[in-house]
């Protein structure tokens, strides 16, 4: 296996919002994520992208999207999680280039699929227990995840215990 080192991550939510979408049911809680400390803030910190929330609003609307779910957009990646209409309890993802939404392949080496950043995994998990624990998808929508800040203690653990130096 090739490890290759992670760049620092601390994320931290610093909005968040309801999209509802113009066929009347469609609706996307948005959760809007900075991923501070890196280089290029302007590409991880959305105090510093070039992109407003309107402008991803507004795309987030031309995608046709359709579902119940919720989205979490950092200003170089956005990505679109929905209860799948086919099995409300399986949750899909897809991604999309913030500034273009263009999609983004979430294949990764080995066959696997990326799911989620550590921000993006917390997120998840509050937002299928909103789910579950919601009797309508209006009680579901009600709720946000308190959620706010993501901080990893040390990101480049895993090549050091690879490489039995941990």
């Amino acid at each position: 296996m090739q490890i290759q080192a992670s760049r620092p991550y601390h994320g931290r939510i610093v909005k968040t919002g309801l999209l509802r979408l113009a066929d009347g049911r469609s609706a996307f809680k948005l959760y809007y994520v900075s991923v501070l400390g890196r280089d290029e803030p302007a590409r991880y910190e959305w105090a510093q992208a070039p992109t407003s929330f309107a402008a991803l609003e507004g795309r987030l609307r031309g995608l046709g999207l359709e579902g119940v779910g919720f989205v979490t957009a950092f200003p170089h990646i956005t990505k679109v999680f929905r209860f799948a209409p086919s099995a409300e309890i399986v949750l899909h993802v897809k991604a999309y280039d913030t500034t273009r939404m263009s999609p983004i392949d979430l294949k990764r080496e080995d066959g696997f699929v990326e799911f989620a950043c550590y921000a993006e995994a917390a997120l998840a998990a509050d937002e299928y227990r909103f789910w579950a624990d919601a009797a309508t998808v209006a009680e579901y929508l009600a709720g946000f995840s308190s959620f706010a800040d993501a901080p990893i203690a040390e990101h480049a653990k895993l090549g050091a215990y690879w490489h039995g130096s941990a």
